[in-house]
């Protein structure tokens, strides 16, 4: 149970500067250069942390690549590297609180949700592949009787994982916990808005026992330490959760480089589908308006795209408009509020041009649209509903990445599944019918990894999370995630 008090002691604290992670030590940037870390909640000053550069990113790499080829951490017997990903996990969890109320001060998520999809999420993830890496088996081939073959599954090698801020402990743990339980090493950069949580946790594995160089942080701007893991030529696995016009670049520096495995999570304009027949429309409009407008949108699965059958359209809009209505938007530390900030201030200027835009190309604000409590300091956003969206319209097309709900009518299953298809992504759906077969039907034809009925999100660490088209490739969670950080080798011996 969450004390506001507690919550409120914890927010008066200094944040100490930071410094990288390389090779089990606390290091400053190699030009000396910081970043300022400012709260979404207020605009203040949090701190500063090193501005990386080309070097430190070698440096990390380095590093990494030591702890690999001496097998300092690959070479330890499953059950040794199972303890210490476990001990990780439960020092974690002994600071959830105070991770969570500094990810909070960091990147502005409500804590109501980071408390479960930051920290929560974080420490259920790692002791799930704590758990599994010591059942990762190889195989014996099919052979006659003068041969036999092995296949071994071994560590990739070096991983590097660039890491977004809407959920840094939950994506960075997706990245982390099968990496290091496959027996790689990590370099990790974490956004420059949002890398306080990040580090903490790196010197908490350190003190679980992970040996040093085994997990290295490299803050700073993308465009330098990004690109300079990209083209490393000592990286063999590259993974990212972001925007497709930096997934692409990191295609393209892989391909510049060592042709190193690149997985990439792009994002999503993902369809919420309503039919007449769902089976209940009030629960339907409350999960559909938290399925969006949860952590102020910016969460990559949001269902940002609402596809409401049009004999139920006017009714069900309104229900989620009051839905949305009753959420409070304001200070995400205080427990009274169920929407947080809006990261950067960038990201609200780009919120609002899309909202802008969606009415110049026909669209109809529904309701909110407008920034909110600017008196703050902080950046708030009202949840907004446009109507009349097409699925041309670029709000229809585009990833906003904000609490702006783009709502289109149709009227059969197959208007439905072409609207659905409609754009570039394919991250995921829901669909709301109580037709059975219809709901089977609409699993295979709508193209996504992830395909809910009758609810939106709340897929645990048991299944995949990944894209199809431009949504990406791989899989972060589940045992599948493993697959990306472990190389095939076959011995063929004759006998």
């Amino acid at each position: 149970m969450l004390d506001q008090s507690a919550i409120d002691d914890l927010r008066q604290r200094d944040v100490p500067p930071q410094s990288h992670i390389i090779d089990g030590r606390k290091v400053a940037s190699a030009s000396g250069e910081v970043l300022e870390v400012r709260s979404p909640i207020d605009g203040a000053r949090l701190t500063t942390m090193p501005a990386g550069t080309q070097e430190d990113a070698d440096r990390a790499v380095a590093a990494a690549r030591r702890a690999f080829e001496d097998r300092r951490w690959a070479g330890m017997a499953p059950a040794a590297r199972k303890k210490v990903l476990l001990k990780w996990a439960d020092l974690i969890e002994a600071e959830a609180l105070e991770l969570t109320v500094l990810g909070v001060r960091d990147n502005g998520t409500e804590i109501g949700m980071a408390i479960k999809a930051e920290v929560g999420s974080a420490v259920g993830t790692i002791r799930y592949y704590a758990e599994a890496l010591d059942k990762i088996y190889g195989e014996i081939a099919p052979t006659g009787d003068d041969a036999l073959g092995l296949v071994h599954k071994e560590p990739a090698g070096v991983v590097a994982a660039i890491v977004p801020w809407n959920f840094p402990l939950m994506i960075g743990a997706w990245k982390l916990g099968p990496a290091l339980a496959a027996g790689c090493s990590v370099v990790l950069k974490p956004a420059e808005s949002a890398s306080l949580t990040l580090l903490r946790i790196a010197e908490l594995a350190q003190e679980a026992g992970l040996p040093p160089g085994a997990l290295n942080v490299v803050t700073g701007k993308g465009s330098v330490v990004g690109e300079a893991l990209a083209t490393s030529m000592d990286v063999d696995v590259l993974v990212f959760t972001g925007s497709g016009k930096v997934g692409r670049r990191l295609l393209e520096n892989a391909g510049r480089s060592n042709l190193k495995r690149v997985y990439l999570e792009l994002g999503g304009k993902s369809p919420n589908i309503v039919f007449d027949d769902a089976p209940n429309l009030a629960e339907a409009a409350q999960v559909s308006a938290m399925g969006i407008f949860r952590n102020s949108g910016q969460v990559c699965v949001a269902g940002s795209r609402l596809l409401v059958q049009r004999g139920v359209h006017d009714d069900f809009v309104a229900m989620v408009a009051e839905a949305a209505e009753k959420l409070r938007v304001g200070d995400p530390l205080d427990l009274g509020n169920q929407i947080g900030a809006v990261n950067n201030p960038d990201q609200l200027e780009q919120n609002l041009r899309f909202v802008e835009v969606a009415q110049e190309e026909g669209g109809e604000l529904y309701r909110g649209g407008r920034r909110i409590l600017e008196e703050t300091g902080g950046y708030y956003m009202e949840p907004t509903i446009l109507t009349g969206v097409q699925p041309q319209h670029t709000v229809a097309q585009q990833e906003v990445f904000g609490p702006v709900l783009a709502v289109t009518p149709f009227e059969t299953e197959e208007e439905a599944v072409r609207i659905a298809n409609s754009t570039d992504y394919g991250l995921a759906a829901a669909v709301w019918t109580g037709d059975l077969g219809r709901a089977h039907r609409m699993v295979r034809a709508v193209r996504a990894g992830v395909v809910h009925v009758n609810t939106y999100g709340g897929a645990d660490i048991t299944v995949p999370l990944g894209g199809v088209k431009q949504s990406g490739n791989g899989h972060d969670k589940s045992l599948h995630a493993l697959d990306k950080y472990l190389d095939l080798k076959t011995a063929w011996i004759k006998l």
